[in-house]
């Protein structure tokens, strides 16, 4: 019988519930539970697919190809546990289905309401596939009080009462500012916040309070006793250096503790903590420095990139060194040759990222160019390798003309739109004019690697299974003319239709992929690309 656990936010957005989340889920696992985290998103969109990265971050994919939000993928490299399309649901795709049930007649003439048809849904979710799980993590996106997030809340106060009295506990994430001029914390915000929660109908076990400065014990017991809680469990979520040092502090705060206490489980194993700490000291205490430029689209936000940082981050990990990112806007780099090499030349590595529509590509191609030219190591993915073949066309295969038919006709299609493909469910389909949601080639697919390739070396295998979300591909009918211009095309979808991997051999670490590494990668089990690639921008270092 799974455990559920709740956990809401109030005051403000952006408290790091996600994260908060990940950190518990991960301390239950050090002690022997098994865990999952599910996400509740109250905006009306069905995924957050066709939104753009500066109004939600990036889009996190899955094995099973759900676009998701970016905190499934603090979930995944916490816990190690993949996430599924079960584990993420918004108030779009409750009522896409709810409207299409009612469409179909399946409510038999009943009058379609918020209670308790949607809540019902909710609930429906929150308790699907839990078998063999000892605790399930819902997290409800939002801040308590907005119109968007109700049906969840009313629908957790109903799953509250629907469970046994033990099965259930609820968290919630609170502000506890503090105000210069006062020089004091205040905990009114956080007082307001679990009484608008309790005037829902919820009755929070645990608070975490978010501050910048220690939250004393006078104010702990305030605290307390203002939102009818004990004082052990009202835990002190102080700003941390990093995310990798968020689960100790949480577990040195007893958030651990008080969770099992409020299940009524006091016969649980001390946590293994070993693989944290681990992870710690490689992050605090790393043996030397390397700069990275990755020459992006969405450089302004750095949650667009956020598992790509992430990844790099689990590369300096696997090298023991500390990765400096420079964000770089490939606009920058359009009209001034002269600026790109002077803000390159500096660069022990070059990365160009995925990304949709034409801006920034010329600035893209020009790096790509740079990073070969000067032998720097280069990691091209998704749209950084369709960029790097047509660098490759254009510079050495005499294929000026070269583009992409994303940006419009062109009269060299190196890369253009898939029209189908194969995946398990069998052959799929797609048309220019269709739908832009769910319609890309998402999830885990299988590729095949040329065993005497550097990226087989790498992945130590010649089969593996990556993660992608692209609507175009590199054009086979262009491989031939590549090969000659020196790209080697060393990773294949099965069936040899579709390019996944490219690499040149007259370079020290010229690698591009189509599909996205970094959604796999974990601090305990950084992903060998960027493990690699790091490696190669140490020896860089060496050079310069």
């Amino acid at each position: 019988m799974a455990r559920y656990i709740f956990i809401t936010g109030g005051v403000v957005s952006s408290l790091g519930k996600g994260l908060m989340a990940a950190s518990l889920a991960a301390l239950l696992q050090a002690r022997g539970y098994t865990v999952r985290i599910r996400k509740f998103d109250p905006y009306l969109n069905v995924d957050p697919g066709t939104m753009s990265p500066y109004q939600h971050g990036e889009v996190y994919v899955t094995d099973d190809g759900a676009e998701t939000d970016l905190d499934l993928g603090h979930y995944e490299r916490f816990t190690g546990v993949s996430a599924h399309q079960s584990d993420n649901v918004t108030s779009g795709r409750v009522y896409r289905d709810i409207i299409a049930r009612e469409r179909r007649g399946d409510y038999l003439g009943a009058t379609v309401q918020v209670v308790p048809h949607v809540t019902d849904a909710i609930k429906e979710f929150a308790l699907a596939d839990t078998d063999g799980l000892d605790f399930v993590l819902c997290e409800i996106g939002g801040t308590v009080g907005d119109i968007e997030s109700l049906p969840f809340i009313e629908a957790i106060r109903q799953l509250r009462n629907e469970l046994e009295p033990d099965q259930s506990v609820a968290i919630h994430v609170t502000l506890v500012p503090f105000i210069a001029a006062a020089g004091e914390l205040k905990t009114k915000p956080t007082q307001h916040s679990v009484r608008e929660l309790a005037g829902l109908g919820i009755q929070p076990d645990l608070l975490l309070c978010r501050c910048e400065r220690p939250l004393p014990d006078g104010e702990r017991r305030k605290i307390a006793q203002f939102c009818n809680v004990r004082k052990e469990a009202v835990i002190p979520a102080l700003d941390a250096k990093s995310i990798y040092s968020v689960p100790l502090n949480y577990h040195a705060e007893g958030l651990d503790d008080e969770v099992l206490r409020a299940f009524g489980i006091d016969d649980a194993a001390e946590p293994d903590l070993s693989r944290w700490y681990d992870i710690l000291d490689r992050y605090e205490n790393p043996e030397g420095e390397v700069t990275i430029g990755v020459i992006g689209k969405y450089v302004g936000l750095p949650d667009a990139y956020k598992s790509l940082h992430e990844a790099l981050v689990h590369g300096g990990m696997a090298n023991r060194v500390r990765v400096h990112m420079k964000w770089l806007d490939a606009e920058l780099f359009e009209e001034d040759s002269d600026d790109l090499a002077a803000r390159l030349e500096p660069m022990h590595g070059i990365l160009v990222p995925g990304g949709f529509g034409e801006r920034g590509s010329e600035g893209k191609i020009g790096a790509i160019r740079f990073a070969r030219e000067s032998k720097v190591p280069f990691f091209g993915i998704c749209l950084g390798m369709q960029m790097a073949c047509i660098e490759g066309a254009r510079n050495l295969a005499g294929k000026t003309g070269a583009s992409t038919t994303e940006f419009g006709d062109t009269s060299e299609p190196v890369v253009g739109l898939i029209t189908e493909w194969m995946s398990e469910e069998g052959l799929q389909q797609r048309s220019k004019g269709g739908d832009l949601g769910g319609t890309m080639r998402l999830g885990a697919y299988e590729a095949k690697l040329d065993g005497n390739s550097h990226v087989s070396s790498i992945y130590d295998a010649t089969t593996i299974y990556e993660r992608h979300r692209h609507r175009y591909e590199v054009n086979t009918h262009y491989v031939p003319a590549l090969e000659q211009g020196g790209l080697v095309f060393s990773g294949m979808s099965p069936d040899g239709a579709l390019p996944e991997i490219i690499e040149r051999r007259d370079h020290p670490w010229f690698i591009g992929v189509q599909f996205h590494p970094e959604l796999k990668s974990k601090p305990f089990d950084p992903h060998p690309l960027f493990a690699s690639f790091i490696a190669a921008a140490v020896k860089q270092s060496r050079l310069v």
